[in-house]
């Protein structure tokens, strides 16, 4: 009778499909149900002269049983059932309490050896349908820093053995216990074609929708890297599916972190869900797990503003303290995100000030390089960098002494008092003077680069960039990273050419000086356009100046017009033009006449809350200075107040009368 009731019931689950019923098979179930509902009467009925009596705990068992299979899903996908409810019944498991902790149990836990294991196979000790697994389990985490025993382990004939018993009974393994022996199945190298591996996956599979969220988690953070290397990709992608459905049985901030760190970048739907779910924790989150978010977000690139907004608020608003590390972190995080927040920043300086002389020199180049990408410059904090390279001048690295320097000219930092500014380079000059050769070539070209742009390079140095060997590889350049490089070739060249008089060589070909495409085809800003128009107006005639002139400095200029000594606009056709490449013109410029360059400084030129140009921007007015120009500039803060078109003319009359003034004045 009891055989009759439980497997007719279990063939209900299996006909119950897991969406919503359909009226056909609805009926079926309730005819189904009320046949279950009889047979259930029937057995509690049953006198003890022919049967069993059944103990009212397990009465009890057995009804809780029916309630929670009552609200689960049927377990199985498949759509072919068994004929006979006998052979149902031999296929499925009903899930019996947690039994006591029994011996075998502790002797489990307090093994230490593998050996030890082993032998509970052939002790006498009675298993039961969780000790398998449970062996397992412990086995994985003995030999977790011992990969070298894996090996033998799999031709000992007991672990088959005990393989064996666990795919026997794999249908009457607890929940938390079968989420746990599949991890150690993968980390105990079993190939991906091992039967009994793959019958726990399928198990797993089957028992999705009823495990509980924590499991699931556990999966996606412990399993993921395995199931992507082995192929399991059908698991896995039910899995994904599984955590994004249930996203909102989340209940704490580790759980969210951690997957969004191991499942997220896996599943776009499945990181949305959890950055929503972010936002509604984040209140709950200490230092470490912003830090976890940030870094998180970072190494994905997601640049998610709704979040990193959030995140910036409790950094700022909280007054818990930041660690060393963390502060590090948060640092990197941002400058990789390229997120402007300057409150965070200015913490983050001030509480980084204090750790500088306990730092590594590897993190203070970390650190300056990610102040450099946030454009952030703290004076306190570099000149800190800068003593502490100095203090350990005789250990730093090149390396991170290349990037400490990097980030210096990214900002067009120097240190303020002179004493300090010549012990720096002076020590990386000496540096340079044995190993720049011995650098990756574009990582020389961007050292000698930065000099220049601190306007500390060196004619040793130039030459050793600027040789064919080294720049030959970068003049038929393809990728984005090389076209770069052979920029800032040519800003290397032309400073050889305009800020070192008496540089002899080498310098680079004739043709590697022509513009390429790139330079030109750039996508045109509505400052420039402005400019551009207001510029047409006043010159009144199209020969009278040139727009986006690309020069051999590798620089490209907005504007370039040319004024007579009575300030009228001069024909630019005719004049020899040197900064062109090739240079072209044969007429010379007439007496007092004189060449200007309008160079608009937009938002992104200037160091973050400041008026102080970039280095790359710094550097680029130096050039066109040196080339003989009048330099009309053109910043974003100014342009922004005018609203007239007789308002945008009259202010470039202005500039153009002021730079010739400054220059009579001379």
């Amino acid at each position: 009778m009891k055989g009759d009731f439980l497997g007719l019931w279990n063939y209900v689950l299996a006909v119950l499909p897991a969406g919503p019923c359909p009226q056909p098979q609805a009926a079926m179930a309730a005819r189904l149900v009320k046949q279950c509902t009889c047979l259930l009467r029937e057995a509690t009925l049953v006198p003890p002269a022919t049967a069993p009596a059944m103990a009212p705990v397990g009465r009890l068992r057995l009804a809780q049983v029916g309630r929670r299979t009552l609200t689960s899903s049927a377990t199985s996908p498949s759509s072919h059932f068994p004929r006979s409810l006998s052979g149902l019944l031999k296929k499925e498991h009903v899930f019996s309490a947690r039994p006591q902790q029994q011996e075998v149990d502790r002797l489990i836990e307090k093994a230490t050896q593998p050996e030890e294991l082993l032998e509970l196979l052939s002790g006498g000790h009675r298993l039961h349908e969780n000790h398998a697994a449970l062996v397992l389990i412990q086995l994985s985490r003995l030999l977790s820093d011992k990969p070298e025993h894996k090996a033998s382990l799999m031709q000992d004939a007991r672990f088959q053995q005990l393989l064996q018993l666990v795919n026997s009974q794999i249908a009457s393994v607890w929940h938390g216990p079968l989420v746990r022996l599949l991890r150690s199945l993968y980390t105990l190298a079993l190939p991906a074609a091992c039967k009994q591996l793959q019958s726990v996956e399928q198990e797993v599979r089957w028992r999705l929708r009823r495990l509980r969220y924590k499991h699931l988690a556990f999966l996606a953070e412990s399993s993921t890297t395995y199931m992507q290397q082995r192929g399991s990709q059908e698991l896995l992608a039910e899995l994904l599916v599984s955590l994004e459905r249930r996203w909102a049985e989340i209940e704490d901030s580790r759980t969210v972190v951690a997957l969004m760190a191991k499942a997220g970048p896996l599943s776009e739907p499945l990181m949305n869900r959890l950055e929503d779910k972010c936002l509604e924790l984040v209140e709950q989150f200490g230092p470490d797990e912003l830090r976890k978010v940030l870094v998180t977000l970072a190494a994905q690139n997601r640049r998610s503003v709704p979040l990193l907004r959030a995140i910036s608020y409790h950094l700022v608003q909280k007054p818990f303290p930041l660690t060393k590390g963390v502060l590090l972190d948060l640092a990197y995080a941002y400058g990789k995100l390229g997120f402007q927040q300057t409150q965070v920043f200015q913490r983050l300086a001030a509480d980084l000030l204090p750790h500088v002389p306990g730092l590594t020199s590897g993190e203070v180049a970390h650190c300056a390089k990610s102040f450099a990408l946030l454009k952030w410059l703290s004076g306190p904090l570099f000149e800190a960098f800068v003593q502490h390279v100095l203090d350990r001048a005789q250990t730093v690295p090149v390396p991170h002494l290349c990037n400490v320097l990097l980030a210096f000219a990214h900002l067009n930092f120097r240190p303020e008092r002179p004493e300090q500014e010549d012990q720096f380079f002076s020590l990386v000059h000496k540096k340079l003077d044995s190993e720049l050769t011995g650098l990756h070539p574009a990582l020389q070209v961007d050292v000698v680069w930065a000099l220049c742009v601190l306007r500390q390079a060196r004619e040793a140095e130039l030459r050793a960039v600027l040789r064919p060997e080294l720049h030959g590889q970068f003049l038929e350049a393809k990728s984005p990273k090389d076209q770069g490089t052979l920029r800032k070739l040519l800003h290397v060249n032309a400073s050889a050419q305009l800020e070192h008089p008496g540089y002899a060589g080498p310098c680079l070909p004739a043709a590697a000086l022509v513009p390429g495409l790139s330079a030109l085809d750039r996508k045109v800003t509505p400052l420039q356009k402005e400019l551009q128009d207001t510029l047409k107006g006043l010159l009144g005639s199209s020969d009278r100046g040139s727009f986006a002139v690309p020069t051999q400095y590798g620089w490209v200029l907005d504007a370039e017009v040319l004024l007579d000594p009575d300030g009228q606009f001069l024909p630019l056709r005719n004049f020899v033009a040197p900064h062109l490449a090739p240079p072209s013109g044969s007429q010379p410029l007439p007496p007092g006449a004189k060449r200007l360059a309008f160079l608009r400084w937009e938002f992104p030129s200037y160091s973050s809350r400041s008026r102080d140009l970039l280095g790359r921007f710094a550097l680029a007015r130096r050039h066109v200075q040196a080339a003989g120009f009048l330099v009309v500039d053109v910043p974003y803060y100014e342009w922004l107040d005018l609203k007239s078109e007789w308002q945008k003319g009259a202010y470039l009359k202005d500039k153009m009368r002021k730079a010739v003034a400054e220059e009579l004045a001379k």
